[in-house]
């Protein structure tokens, strides 16, 4: 054997068009020699050459001779092949499955041009004709994700199914989950991130925050994001309920236990909500004389019908909520201090929406967009001035002070575009002095450069916030030129929305 050194060397073409060609002649070559067929179509789709490793399928195909296949157009020698569409959008497909009665293949398709870039034909190249079992792993491992995703589809629809018929059967489940909390703000994004780590839990939860901050729906994301959430959602208002009536409400009655009583007996809120999760709303206005008997049930996991002498056991998650200062309340002997100490466990404070006021577009176009469902008109849509005037008051009644202000002037508008001046006449007649308008995004007072000494995830992600933030209020709450603007989707802009601390 010759030395390296003395070895000839061939040489490339040193012009475009030589490098081109050998290129084209080279990979053809190669496709010829480790595929299993190829055949050649011309643009109208008549098959003009095959080779000789494909000649082997034609038995397959019917067909007696090369004469049979060659000549003829290709949807009448090849069943269900897409080259046509090849040659019509001029597109490639490099990997597709073809079944007919010769078998299953793997094959491509690649158009062919001519020097103006015109499709003049297009080349079919069968790579694998048994991938049952050639490709048999990487079959296998598509075939279970595809198990998977069939089983996924069939619990969403599933889940969707009992969520439709709960309000007919009487079935308890949650009604919201993270997606439903609107806001984008570092406040909103916090508050988000604390719940979805309570969801992983098994501990109670103690929610709290002003009336009408969105307590109630964060437990209801909570159970949904929480390993309970097959199971039942009871929800009790301990504040709507009488004094005389709590005890029988939590942990039932026995039958015929009083005048009165049902004879069947009746379940109370710990029996339905075994398995899943009971949220007790308003708990700082308990009766003390329920307190004990409530901290008992909780530590014990059992509780005695009113009546009873049985105890009944339950396995519930217990997620509390209050808009009192429990800490207060304690100092005060008003509420218990080891009840306190028991649901203390995973505080989480919802802020008002004065702290959040950049959430105020998307949750003005969320609630609009509701008012318009339950009404069946067009949501009302507001002008640039409103959205400030919104943002500048202080909503001591926060969310549900929010939307009661949207519907009366809704209600009363001609128009669907609302405008400052009548929100404020609502505001006015609820008694309340509108505040001056206020920009959703207040400006950073902060010019040091202790600013940029913080991550740079953290920063970015504040960046993006405000540019979200910004875009909306420009565009009025408008999602749709907000993410033109922007240069994102109007999907992206929605994942962004829900999910600001991924």
């Amino acid at each position: 054997m010759p030395p390296i050194a003395s070895l000839p060397t061939a040489k490339l073409p040193l012009d475009a068009e030589g490098i081109h060609a050998l290129a084209a002649r080279s990979m053809f070559e190669l496709f010829s020699s480790i595929s299993e067929g190829m055949f050649l179509i011309d643009r109208s789709g008549r098959i003009v050459w095959v080779n000789d490793s494909y000649q082997r399928f034609l038995p397959a195909l019917g067909l007696g001779s090369v004469q049979d296949f060659v000549g003829h157009m290709v949807e009448e020698a090849i069943p269900g092949t897409q080259m046509r569409r090849v040659l019509e959008t001029g597109q490639p497909e490099l990997i597709d499955l073809l079944t007919n009665r010769a078998g299953t293949f793997v094959v491509s398709r690649i158009p062919l041009r001519d020097e103006a870039g015109s499709v003049i034909g297009a080349i079919g190249i069968v790579f694998f004709d048994h991938p049952e079992t050639t490709l048999r792993p990487l079959i296998s491992k598509f075939a279970q994700m595809q198990r998977d995703l069939d089983d996924a589809r069939r619990e969403l629809a599933a889940q969707r199914n009992r969520s439709l018929a709960a309000p007919a059967t009487g079935e308890r489940r949650a009604k919201y989950t993270f997606a439903s909390f609107i806001g984008s703000s570092p406040a909103a994004a916090e508050v988000k991130r604390q719940a979805r780590r309570a969801a992983q839990s098994s501990s109670p939860v103690l929610l709290l925050g002003e009336t009408g901050t969105g307590k109630e729906l964060l437990a209801h994301a909570i159970h949904a994001a929480s390993s309970r959430a097959g199971g039942p959602f009871v929800s009790v208002n301990i504040a709507a309920i009488p004094d005389t009536l709590l005890e029988a409400e939590f942990f039932g009655v026995a039958p015929g236990a009083y005048t009165g009583a049902d004879r069947r007996g009746r379940d109370g809120k710990f029996k339905l909500a075994d398995g899943g999760t009971l949220f007790l709303d308003e708990i700082g206005d308990m009766p003390a004389s329920l307190q004990a008997k409530l901290l008992r049930a909780l530590q014990e996991g059992e509780a005695e019908p009113l009546g009873s002498n049985r105890l009944v056991p339950f396995d519930v998650r217990v997620l509390a909520a209050t808009s009192r200062d429990l800490a207060a309340l304690v100092r005060e002997g008003r509420f218990r201090e080891d009840l306190f100490y028991r649901l203390h466990v995973l505080p989480i404070r919802v802020p008002p929406l004065r702290e959040r006021r950049s959430d105020i577009p998307a949750l003005v176009e969320a609630l609009c967009e509701d008012l318009a469902l339950r009404g069946g008109d067009a949501p009302p849509e507001l002008l640039p001035g409103a959205l400030a005037l919104l943002a500048g008051q202080p909503w001591r009644g926060n969310i549900r002070e929010l939307r009661n202000v949207l519907e009366q002037a809704a209600m009363r508008s001609d128009s669907q575009s609302l405008d400052a001046e009548q929100l404020a006449r609502v505001l006015r007649e609820a008694g309340v002095e509108p505040a001056a308008p206020l920009e959703p995004l207040e400006a950073r007072t902060d010019t040091g450069d202790e600013q940029w000494l913080r991550p740079l995830a953290v920063q970015v992600a504040e960046l993006e916030r405000r540019a979200i933030a910004t875009a909306l209020r420009t565009h009025g709450g408008n999602k749709l030129a907000s993410a033109r603007t922007l240069g994102i989707s109007r999907a992206k802009l929605y994942e962004r929305l829900e999910n600001p601390d991924r």
